[in-house]
């Protein structure tokens, strides 16, 4: 059933659209703080970056409509060939890029740059859709699971090779997208505990504990390793009997290793947990075959997940990042302050951020953003323009509307008739929520600086219409609901 512009007038949300203009607009007005100079008020010259992103809008509504317009159903059809097209083009991409701040991921076309890795996000937003949307589709079989799993990662390591390792990372939020489709809680913990374990057994990798032989940061997740095997235990085989002797024979060899340790002879208390774990393993293994309840096997499984994630992760961390990133990762874990390297940029936006006060400085009124004391000050750090101009009720504003867009996003997905609605615009609020709280976070000294954009409100027209395309495109699927 084709659309009329009356209908379509009625049937868009335009709750969302208000919302979008606002954080548009809101966007503009702290990019003209960001990049203003004393005297200087030409904000619609197209030689400053006010006036670029002012024509990057423009073009961007217009490209919000012609989305509009467009049938809902040419989505669903062009899904495959727009994700192999997408993959197509980040391939090449290195091969054609210039280096840009070490990374290859900028295609120039003349004066105009764009990002593709950008508009991958909604190309593998609509794939994932599509492919979700089969009869008889769920996580819980490996025919449906492992295929979503690498049209995930398949543009992540694409992007990794362009050495843009921060958008790769913002493809982990389909992951937030596969729980809410059926994704067993097991790998959503799976995927915490990893984090666990790479905060603690990299922020204490180096310090020793009173014994002077043994590692805190080995001994804390080995000894985790052991408490979540437990816990599983207790959640997925219900045995006292098995959860009792873990913690007791397990928990209570580990502190009389360690006080043996810390007084009688000192040793590596770490070869014990490993030979423990081992046997937890062992000891598991046998239940499996035992009593033929494979979840035994499975949490068998994850022990020696996670004890190979923990000595990668500190190989991974030490040969194969960057100096760079790993120095960024090391402030954030409180390893170094490096107030005059890599912890400068978020030393200076906690002081422009905290400069502003309650209401802030005012309009084009910010120091710390005019004396240029910020880097990247409308990129990725536009944030503290907002703090530091705004002050805490501007800020506090501004994350306000993008909560109210999330929830937002959130009802309409879960009114669609159809998986393929459904998932995309999960797959639309998770971006959305990845970027805010990372964005957000590093500018704060909460997260690592990774270098991704604050949506619609950091400078440049790839990061612009790329928010666009994946919300409007949601929009008129959503639009398109009531004739189906």
């Amino acid at each position: 059933m084709a659309y009329t512009n009356d209908s379509l007038i009625k049937s868009v949300d335009w709750i969302t659209i208000c919302i979008y203009l606002a954080l548009v607009v809101l966007g503009w007005t702290s990019i003209c703080g960001a990049s203003y100079d004393y005297g200087d008020m030409d904000f619609f010259s197209m030689d400053t970056r006010v006036g670029k992103q002012l024509l990057w809008i423009g073009c961007s509504l217009g490209l919000g409509f012609v989305l509009l317009m467009l049938e809902d159903k040419l989505y669903d059809w062009f899904a495959y060939i727009l994700y192999i097209g997408m993959m197509l083009l980040l391939l090449v991409t290195p091969f054609f890029a210039e280096d840009t701040k070490g990374s290859y991921s900028w295609l120039k076309f003349g004066s105009i740059s764009l990002q593709p890795a950008e508009f991958a996000k909604f190309a593998t937003a609509l794939a994932l859709a599509k492919f979700m949307n089969v009869y008889g589709f769920t996580m819980n079989r490996l025919k449906y699971s492992l295929p979503v799993v690498g049209m995930i990662l398949l543009p992540m390591l694409l992007i990794i090779l362009q050495r843009e390792t921060g958008s790769a990372l913002v493809y982990l939020a389909f992951f937030l997208m596969l729980y809410r489709e059926g994704m067993p809680g097991s790998i959503l913990f799976a995927g915490i505990c990893a984090v666990v374990y790479f905060v603690v057994g990299i922020r204490f990798s180096h310090e020793l504990m009173p014994d002077e032989c043994t590692f805190i940061g080995e001994y804390a997740v080995l000894f985790l390793i052991t408490l979540f095997s437990a816990l599983l235990v207790h959640v997925y085989c219900k045995k006292k009997e098995v959860v009792r002797n873990i913690c007791l024979y397990g928990g209570g060899g580990i502190v009389l290793a360690t006080l043996f340790s810390y007084y009688v002879i000192p040793f590596n208390v770490t070869w014990f947990l490993l030979v423990e774990s081992a046997a937890l393993i062992v000891y598991l293994i046998y239940l499996s075959l035992n009593t033929r309840v494979n979840n035994y096997f499975y949490i068998a499984l994850f022990a020696v997940a996670s004890i190979g994630f923990l000595y990668s992760a500190n190989y991974m961390f030490e040969k194969v990042l960057e100096p760079h990133q790993q120095t960024r990762i090391e402030v954030v874990l409180g390893m170094t302050e490096d107030l005059a390297g890599a912890g400068y940029n978020v030393n200076q936006s906690k002081i422009a951020i905290g400069s502003g006060g309650l209401l802030g400085k005012g309009f084009l009124n910010g120091t710390q953003t005019k004396l240029k004391y910020v880097p990247e000050q409308d990129t990725d750090f536009i944030f503290c323009t907002v703090g530091e101009e705004q002050g805490f009720i501007g800020s506090a504003i501004v994350l306000l509307l993008f909560m109210t867009l999330i929830l937002r996003l959130i009802t309409l997905a879960e009114r669609q008739y159809t998986r393929f609605g459904r998932v995309y615009g999960y797959s639309v609020l998770c971006i959305f929520f990845f970027h805010l709280f990372i964005n957000v976070g590093m500018v704060l000294g909460l997260t690592p600086v990774i270098g991704i954009p604050l949506p619609f409100f950091s400078y440049g027209g790839s990061s612009l219409w790329g928010f666009t395309i994946l919300l409007f495109v949601f929009l008129r699927i959503d639009a398109s609901r009531s004739t189906r």
